[in-house]
Formats: structure tokens, sequence, C-alpha cells
């Protein structure tokens, strides 16, 4: 049972573990798309989507950085308009500059060509500090530490699953062209040197399915949004 509101073709399911194993769970037993798991926590608050994708996994990987255009515009619109939301391309939910959350993505296969049984997206967001010395690690933060302890977390992630809902329908209706341009907005590090999938470089963007593209001395490699996928727990 659900103690949030969804739109229609999402329900949701409260859980006292990690969203994401429940949500992975239902989707192997066979559960149809659009559920929604979710904790809220005096701490922490998290959510997982689940997907029946017809596409390629490589295609379908877009769903990682769509839910997190969609988490962005949701915290955008709860919190103060002077708090900024910016995205990883690894999943990194960053407030105010800082790393503040995470997305996550599991799928039935890491066959980039085939079409997976079921995807699930999810996303973690630390709201309060782990320790009250919060100047020991000044690129981690919390949502409450940087002006928004009057954020609901429920409410985020009805907002969350309202805003992903509208990104969905505008890539299945456009295509992916004004999700990324939306994401490009949003994105935290394009330009700068970063490590990723074990390759050193300058973030220099994205392909048309959001792989990265990091340049190094000896040119520019894609890393496709695949290498994300997490194990199944």
């Amino acid at each position: 049972m659900s103690d949030l509101a969804f739109p229609p073709a999402m329900f949701g399911e409260k859980v006292d573990g990690d969203p994401a194993e429940t949500a992975i769970l239902r989707a192997i037993q066979g559960v149809d798309a659009g559920l929604i798991t979710y904790r809220i926590a005096s701490d922490q608050v998290g959510a997982a989507l689940v997907f029946a994708p017809e596409v390629p996994l490589a295609q379908a990987m877009t769903m990682l950085p769509l839910c997190g255009v969609g988490f962005q515009n949701a915290l955008g619109a709860l919190a103060p308009p002077e708090v900024a939301v910016h995205l990883g391309w690894n999943g990194g939910l960053r407030v105010n500059g800082a790393l503040c959350g995470q997305m996550r993505a599991f799928a039935s296969s890491t066959d980039p060509e085939a079409v997976p049984d079921w995807l699930v997206i999810a996303w973690q967001l630390i709201l309060l500090p782990l320790t009250e010395d919060t100047g020991t690690d000044p690129d981690r933060t919390a949502l409450y530490a940087e002006g928004c302890a009057d954020v609901d977390p429920g409410m985020l992630v009805e907002a969350w699953a309202r805003h992903t809902l509208n990104w969905i329908a505008k890539w299945e209706d456009a295509g992916p062209r004004a999700l990324a341009a939306e994401w490009r907005g949003l994105a935290h590090g394009v330009g700068d040197d970063t490590v990723q999938d074990g390759r050193k470089g300058t973030f220099l963007g994205v392909d048309e399915h959001f792989g990265m593209l990091l340049r190094d001395a000896d040119g520019t490699h894609l890393i496709p949004l695949t290498t994300l996928l997490e194990d199944t727990p």
C-alpha cells in the first residue's frame, strides 16, 4: 500500500528497506511497469521506478538521465529559488555544488543490443548530515543543510513521479532532443577533468544516447551509459 499519490500509469509501494531491491524483486516477479517503491526516513529518502523497455538496453538507459532531470525539476520546484540542483553523468545528485544523493540503474540484462525484460532506476537523497562536523568533506552535503529544511520528502517523491512521467511522454513523442537540451543545462562537470570507467580525461559532453565523451592524450573515447549498470542485489 502507498501513503502517497501518484499520477495515472504509476502506482506506489512503501517499503522498509532499499527501494531498489524491492523494485527489482517485483520486476523479476513480473509487476507492471510504473511501480514506484519508496522509503522515507528521518535522515534520507529514496525511490525506484520499474520500466518495461521496448527498445534495446543502450537506448533504454536514457531513462537514467531522464529520471535525473525529473528529480531536478521536482526538487527545483520545491526548494527555495536560490538552491541550485545539478546532475552528474554518473548519476550524482548535487545540491549547491556538493554531492547530496545518487541515481542508480539495474536491468535484467547487460547486453546493450538486447531488449531487457525490465529496467529499474532508483535514487537516494541524504536529508541530514552523517556527522555534526559538516566541514570534513566539502564535496558532500545533505538537503536540510542547504536551506531546504521545509522540503517535504513525500512531496518530493510525488513530484519526481509527475515530472518523470512528463519527460517520458516528451521522450516518446519527440525523441531525445528536448531531454538532451534540458540535461545539458543541468549537467555537472562538463569541461572538467574526471575519471570514469577507469579512464582519466576531460568530460566533453554526451552523444545521442547520453554516452560520455571523454578526451585524453589518445583521443576522444565514448563511455556508454550501460557501464553505470549495477549488479542486481
